[in-house]
């Protein structure tokens, strides 16, 4: 039977929360076709738990490397997305988010026209494999006489140039972010004609987040209802179809589900792909529903704690020096089990920063 626990379950297993197999961050990122990433550094450890054992160090090299772009893509907001899937990515999607933005480009006024000019600017100051900051990027603009009166107007330039396929992050200088040119950080970024585009998104989609619904695709994807609908019904020879309570969720056949001996915890990041992918999130909830607890908003507003899959809390995570500290913001008390399985996240937590981490 598909109760909210069994969904949650499965999308932990195909997320490759549970027993990670792959090596490479990069390689996480082709897996689930995009990875929200406003928040650079939790992002990163986000791709890191679905791997053996990558440390912040390793995926921030893969990143200046061009291997993963962090980019504009899907939804208004920043995606790291896998180098040679970059191209069909944005060709579906660039157009939704020109439209989602439209006021703003109106507000800030950054037609078409001053997108053209920008462009071309910052083209000539890239190429060749030149790397600017956002505040160099301001000041090549300003010096070419388009007016750069305030931060959002910059950054609505940059974010058009991203979505246009010009300009991508480079590789950090320091703490800061760098811009660099599409074409010449990923000279082979794959092409793909509209329909097989969508059904190559539905499939990497529907094979990580599912058992998922066609408006859970739609919000994360950032498509119309119609071509979300279209491109999951596109994935009937590889995925399976199954109704649940009324609703019709597509998914890779199920994996068999031991049952754990030992819980499973999770330090998951804000809007880690494992909830914010989904416009549903109940199946995340069973064990506060049931439980009759309500999710509270000041827990969850940050970092979320999960066991075997079910959100029991938040967490945050302060630096002092070379040490870290987790402060648990729990919604429910954790058994013995559960206990120590939050100490082994941590400790995997410490392994990705390469610096010591005390649950507080």
């Amino acid at each position: 039977m598909w109760t909210a626990g069994r969904i949650a379950s499965q999308r932990l297993v195909n997320q490759h929360l549970v027993k990670p197999t792959l090596a490479r961050a990069s390689e996480v990122v082709a897996l689930l076709g995009a990875v929200q990433a406003q928040d650079y550094g939790a992002a990163k450890w986000g791709l890191a738990q679905r791997t053996r054992g990558a440390t912040d160090a390793d995926v921030e090299r893969e990143i200046a490397a061009g291997a993963i772009v962090r980019t504009h893509v899907l939804r208004p907001t920043w995606h790291f997305v896998a180098a040679a899937d970059i191209g069909w990515m944005l060709a579906p999607s660039a157009p939704r988010v020109h439209a989602a933005n439209a006021y703003w480009y109106r507000w800030l006024e950054v037609d078409d026209g001053v997108a053209r000019r920008s462009q071309t600017v910052l083209t000539k100051a890239l190429r060749d494999g030149k790397q600017l900051t956002r505040a160099e990027v301001g000041q090549v603009l300003t010096r070419a006489r388009i007016q750069i009166a305030s931060p959002q107007r910059l950054a609505c330039i940059v974010m058009r140039a991203e979505l246009d396929g010009v300009i991508c992050s480079g590789a950090r200088r320091g703490k800061q972010f760098t811009y660099a040119l599409l074409e010449e950080l990923v000279p082979r970024s794959r092409t793909l004609e509209r329909d097989e585009a969508l059904y190559e998104m539905a499939k990497r989609y529907f094979s990580t987040r599912g058992p998922a619904t066609a408006d859970d695709f739609a919000w994360w994807s950032g498509l119309t209802k119609a071509d979300a609908k279209r491109a999951a019904e596109s994935t009937g020879r590889e995925l399976e179809q199954r109704t649940i309570e009324g609703r019709p969720y597509w998914f890779p056949t199920p994996a068999r589900l031991a049952r754990r001996k030992t819980p499973i915890a999770h330090l998951l990041p804000n809007y880690d792909e494992y909830f914010i992918g989904f416009r549903d999130r109940s199946a995340f909830a069973e064990r506060l529903r049931a439980a009759g607890i309500e999710a509270r908003t000041d827990a969850l507003s940050g970092h979320i704690l999960a066991i075997n899959g079910q959100i029991v809390g938040g967490w945050g995570r302060t630096f002092r020096g070379n040490k870290a500290a987790i402060r648990l913001k729990l919604l429910q008390a954790l058994t013995a089990a559960e206990k120590r399985a939050v100490g082994a996240a941590a400790k995997r937590f410490a392994e990705f920063l390469g610096m010591p981490t005390q649950i507080q």
